[in-house]
C-alpha cells in the first residue's frame, strides 16, 4: 500500500524526455507520472538508460527534449540546487574527512541554518537513520550499512520535495542489501517523500516499489504495480527480466488456432497477429510429471536441489525451461518427463513485436 504523501511530497512529471550521446538515443520519449508520496522503481538492465532518467531529473544531465515539472513547477532547465531534490548515490559519496554529523549536517550548514538547528536535525535525522551513537565516527570507521545510512539521512535532513536513488544498495552484501530494503522501505513510508529507485536488481523493484517501470534500450516496456508487471507481462522483455528464474518460452507459431513447436500442440482462443509466437510460463505455476500426462514431453537436462525446492532444468528443441518442484523431487538426467502449467497462467507473445498477443491458451 502506497504511504501516506507529507505536505512537503509533490507530484514529479516526466514528460516525453529524450536525451541522446552523439549518435545513441539513450532516453526515448520516457513518460511517467509520480504521485506525491510515491516509491517509484526505474528497473532495467545495464544501458537501458535508466540512470540518465534520473540525472535528467536531479539536474545532473541537460534534457534534449521534453519536461520536467516537480508540483506543477517547470525544472527542467533549472540548476541542481533550485530544484529541492536529494540524491543518493551508488558511492555514497561521503566526505572522508567529515564526522557522520558533519556529513549529516552538511547541506544544512551550506544552507546557512543556525548551528544550533543544524545539531537538532543532525540528532532527530540519526535517530530515524539508526546512527546516533557514530556521530563522531569517520566514514572509514563504518561498515558498508553504515555509510549507507549516511547517505540516507544527509538526504533526508533538509527534508526534500524528492529522493532520487541511484543503485544505493548495490555495494552491499546480499544479508545486508536484504536488512537495508526493509530499512529502506520503512523510512520511505514514514517520511512519505516522493521517490525515485534505480537498480538493475528486480527482487529491489518488487519489493520496494509501489509502482515500476520497466526500460530496455531507453524505452518504457511497462509501468505498473510488482504484482501487475510480474502476472500480466506488457512484452517478452518484461515478460523474461522478470523472476528468478525466469518466466520459460517455447517457441513455436500459431495457425488454425492451434499453438505448435516440438512435441507441442495446443489449442488457443483465436489466431495471433504474427504468425511466429512465443508461449510463456512461470517456473513456479508449472511442474513435472509422468511423460504423456501433461501439456507436453520435454528431456531433463539437470535437476538441482536448492534446499528450499529442486530446480528441474528440461530441454524442448531448442528451448531450455525450468520447472519449481518440490525439495524433496528428483529427476533423472536424460529421462523423458512431461510438462503442465494451468493454461490460465501460459501466455502467448507475438515474436516479432514481442508485444503479448489478446489471444489465449484454452482447455484445462
Amino acid at each position: 500500500m502506497q504511504s501516506s504523501a507529507t505536505e512537503d511530497a509533490k507530484r514529479l512529471s516526466l514528460r516525453n524526455l529524450n536525451k541522446s550521446f552523439g549518435s545513441v538515443h539513450v532516453v526515448k520519449d520516457l513518460s511517467i507520472e509520480i504521485e506525491p508520496g510515491e516509491f517509484l522503481v526505474l528497473l532495467g538492465p545495464s544501458g537501458c538508460g535508466k540512470t540518465t532518467a534520473l540525472r535528467m531529473v536531479a539536474g545532473l544531465e541537460t534534457v534534449d527534449s521534453g519536461s520536467i515539472e516537480l508540483g506543477g513547477e517547470d525544472i527542467t532547465n533549472a540548476l541542481p540546487k533550485y530544484r529541492d531534490i536529494a540524491m543518493v548515490f551508488q558511492s555514497y559519496a561521503l566526505y572522508p574527512h567529515k564526522t557522520v554529523a558533519e556529513n549529516m549536517g552538511f547541506p544544512l550548514k551550506v544552507a546557512g541554518v543556525a548551528r544550533a538547528d543544524v545539531d537538532a536535525a543532525v540528532r532527530e535525522t540519526a535517530a530515524q537513520v539508526h546512527m546516533i551513537e557514530y556521530l563522531d565516527r569517520f566514514p572509514r570507521e563504518l561498515s558498508g550499512g553504515q555509510r549507507q545510512r549516511v547517505a540516507l539521512g544527509r538526504a533526508m535532513i533538509r527534508r526534500p520535495y524528492a529522493f532520487l536513488m541511484d543503485e544505493p544498495l548495490s555495494n552491499l552484501d546480499a544479508k545486508l542489501r536484504g536488512h537495508m530494503r526493509a530499512e529502506l522501505k520503512h523510512m520511505q513510508h514514514d517520511l512519505g517523500t516522493t521517490t525515485i529507485y534505480v537498480t538493475h536488481d528486480q527482487i529491489e523493484a518488487m519489493t520496494l516499489a509501489h509502482r515500476v517501470a520497466i526500460m530496455n534500450e531507453g524505452v518504457l516496456q511497462q509501468l505498473g504495480t510488482p504484482r501487475e508487471v510480474y502476472d500480466q507481462p506488457a512484452t517478452l522483455f518484461v515478460a523474461g527480466f522478470m523472476g528468478s528464474p525466469p518466466m520459460n518460452f517455447v517457441h513455436g507459431s500459431i495457425d488454425n488456432q492451434r499453438f505448435t513447436s516440438t512435441n507441442v500442440n495446443l489449442p488457443v482462443s483465436a489466431n495471433g497477429s504474427s504468425v511466429k509466437s512465443v508461449l510463456g510460463f512461470r517456473p513456479e505455476d508449472s511442474e513435472v510429471g509422468v511423460a504423456g500426462s501433461g501439456l507436453f514431453d520435454a528431456t531433463v537436462f539437470a535437476s538441482e536441489q536448492t534446499g528450499e525446492y529442486t530446480l528441474v532444468t528440461v530441454v524442448l528443441g531448442d528451448d531450455t525451461m525450468t520447472i519449481k518442484m518440490p525439495r524433496d523431487f528428483d529427476a533423472a538426467i536424460h529421462s523423458s518427463v512431461s510438462v503442465s502449467f494451468p493454461t490460465d497462467k501460459g501466455f502467448l507473445f507475438d515474436k516479432v513485436s514481442g508485444n503479448r498477443e489478446s489471444i489465449h491458451l484454452v482447455g484445462g
